[in-house]
């Protein structure tokens, strides 16, 4: 099956930074994980470099525009290189394929009467290239990126985008699917119903952009410009046999990722101007969260940019792609913290994944010569390696589940270290080192070692699509080439080969022992609080209470096995939690930042011993833990070993 997928295009007025990476590593993540299961992949990403923000930023520089979106152009290009993205095209919007594209494109629009000639007046923002109603405005500045506006009069060309009204609607309706989360869905469906006005697509005050067919005196509105970029990768208005058949195969686009806030641009004009034209239009449409940090959008005015090199020069790509993966949950907005990354490591990564590889190698190396043994036939079928086994089979398809068809990478790496955990456990339980030690139990070793091994090379298989290096270690590691990928449709346990010779065992990941401080160092962004933030305050000491008032607070572990969102709510989500004895119905404020799908098998820490609360006709029988900045969103506390529901926390 094919499959084309495709990031924003990057407007090139800055250097890339996190949100910039974020996005294309989600793409790469999903492109990836499409290829493991057999898809014919086409992964586009790129810059785009007209409007008269670029015309402006170049001026500025005392460069034309070309020389500087050469230049900005060629810095999102070597990072993505460095973070491994594995795109099959980077596009330019400057590039003459793309010239011909767009004209043909407007043409097509033009001759089906969709495109007329007027006078435009208005307040216009040069930051996002659009006009601004005057009773949106706040304070005379743009209400989305905070900027000055121009009062702004001129001839323009508008496209009929109040003709689309109904069939946009009607195509939000039958098609669910086509944008997600429901969040985004629910906001443009309201942004339609609420009414469309033709939208100006040419300018005439600045000349750097695409020339209108037929009237070069007006150049095209940069988002009619940009949008055709998905177009033109795949051969719109290009020569030849090849492009036509490149075109047939990739389009329509299965999947457009984006950032939230170019949701309006991708779900309503670029539908309304394929319409338009006659063309298919995209199949889903996903808008993701941003990055924070002190509780604030990462923006270069403020000062709390993260650059993705300085984190990869000390942890290394995949730590970087493994973190920003794991932690932001897709369609939520997500914080960036120096110690949250420290944790990731240390515990993730070098604890759990480094170890069990470590483990599950040196042993092999060190009882059997390097050479994977085979399985007992009297100890294959013992409770644990049945559990081990099975459960193996069931992350391969969440794992496969979430990263392909949901893109829900966290909720999928979530699985991975389940499996992670339940590896190191069934490691220690049937203690391979005691094993060796007793030549009667030689049947036995052989059964765990060989278990241990089968099972680091199926973690090294799912995280593939997030950490390609690491993945390509852990083959080296336990003896497959490193070309060996493999293929998710024939994973599954007990498919280690019996008699494999390992490679040499390595660290995946050593142990960092820098500080947080020495991180911050490390780091663009100031270590003190963003400007109007402030720490919480500790509480005075006659305010504290005594170990007595602690010890009547009951909190237990539980463990998530149902959760699903309280309709007509945006923060509740109903758990069903295991406390070991029984369990309980659970209403968290949590769903702003956690999807409830992603919640099931999570360990959490509850207050047991409160008194039952109904919110939303709902009885809540205990209360979750979570860390809550003010003004910022719930982090839930979390577990990170293995631990029977029901333990009591002190």
């Amino acid at each position: 099956m094919s499959f084309y997928i495709t990031t924003p295009i990057y407007y090139v007025n800055a250097d890339p930074h996190l949100g910039h990476a974020f996005s294309t590593i989600v793409a790469d993540a999903a492109a990836r994980a499409r290829r493991l299961v057999g898809d014919d992949v086409f992964f586009l990403t790129g810059t785009d470099e007209h409007g008269q923000k670029v015309e402006r930023a170049a001026k500025a520089k005392g460069m034309t525009p070309q020389e500087f979106t050469d230049t900005i152009s060629g810095s999102f290009r070597r990072l993505f290189e460095h973070l491994q993205i594995s795109n099959d095209d980077f596009i330019r919007t400057t590039e003459a394929r793309h010239t011909r594209a767009s004209q043909e494109i407007w043409r097509r629009v033009r001759e089906a009467g969709y495109l007329y000639k007027s006078k435009y007046e208005g307040w216009y923002c040069t930051v996002d290239e659009v006009f601004v109603p005057e009773t949106q405005l706040a304070n005379g500045r743009c209400p989305d990126c905070g900027n000055a506006v121009e009062r702004l009069s001129e001839e323009s060309y508008f496209f009929k985008l109040s003709a689309f009204e109904g069939r946009l609607l009607e195509h939000y309706d039958k098609h669910p699917e086509f944008l997600t989360p429901e969040a985004r869905r629910n906001e443009i469906v309201s942004f339609v119903k609420a009414g469309l006005k033709d939208l100006s697509v040419s300018r005439t005050s600045f000349k750097w952009g695409i020339p209108v067919p037929d009237d070069p005196g007006h150049v095209m509105y940069v988002w009619f410009d940009a949008l055709t970029n998905y177009l033109t990768a795949v051969g719109y208005a290009a020569d030849g046999a090849e492009a036509q058949k490149r075109f047939q195969t990739y389009w329509p686009a299965s999947l457009h990722l984006m950032g939230k806030e170019i949701v309006r641009q991708h779900a309503v004009y670029w539908p309304a101007f394929l319409m338009a034209a006659g063309l298919a239009i995209p199949r889903r449409i996903i808008g993701h969260g941003w990055w924070m940090m002190h509780d604030a959008k990462m923006s270069k005015s403020l000062g709390n940019v993260v650059r993705p090199e300085a984190y990869t020069k000390v942890f290394g790509v995949d730590a970087f792609r493994y973190f920003v993966l794991r932690e932001a949950a897709l369609g939520h907005d997500a914080n960036f913290t120096d110690e949250a990354f420290l944790t990731r490591y240390n515990s993730d990564l070098a604890n759990d994944l480094g170890n069990l590889a470590s483990r599950a190698t040196t042993m092999i190396h060190r009882y059997r010569k390097g050479v994977v043994p085979y399985p007992e036939r009297a100890t294959e079928d013992r409770a644990e390696e049945q559990a081990l086994r099975a459960r193996l089979d069931v992350v391969i398809e969440a794992v496969r589940s979430h990263m392909t068809e949901s893109y829900l990478f966290s909720a999928a790496l979530r699985e991975i270290w389940d499996a992670i955990a339940l590896t190191n456990k069934y490691i220690a339980t049937r203690e391979p080192w005691a094993l060796a030690k007793d030549p009667m139990k030689e049947g036995a070793l052989n059964t765990a070692l060989y278990h241990a091994a089968d099972a680091l090379r199926i973690i090294g298989a799912l995280v593939e699509p997030v950490m390609p290096s690491t993945s390509e270690r852990i083959r080296m590691m336990i003896g497959l080439a490193q070309s060996d990928v493999q293929p998710w449709k024939d994973l599954r346990a007990g498919g280690l080969i019996a008699g494999t010779v390992l490679g040499a065992t390595e660290p995946l990941f050593p142990r960092i022992e820098q500080t947080v401080e020495e991180l911050q160092n490390m780091s663009e962004q100031p270590a003190s609080p963003a400007p109007g933030t402030q720490p919480p305050a500790v509480p005075a000491a006659d305010e504290r209470i005594t170990i007595d008032d602690f010890m009547n607070v009951e909190l237990r572990t539980a463990k998530v096995v149902a959760a699903e969102r309280v309709p007509n709510s945006k923060k509740l989500i109903k758990l069903q939690v295991d406390l070991g004895t029984e369990q309980r119905t659970v209403v968290a404020g949590i769903a702003e930042v956690y999807e409830a799908e992603a919640l099931v098998g999570r360990t959490v820490v509850i207050v047991a011993n409160l008194k039952p609360a109904k919110l939303m006709g709902i009885e809540s029988n205990g209360m979750v833990l979570a860390a809550s900045p003010d003004g910022g969103k719930p982090v839930l506390l979390t577990i990170d070993q293995d631990i029977a529901p029901g333990t009591r926390v002190r």
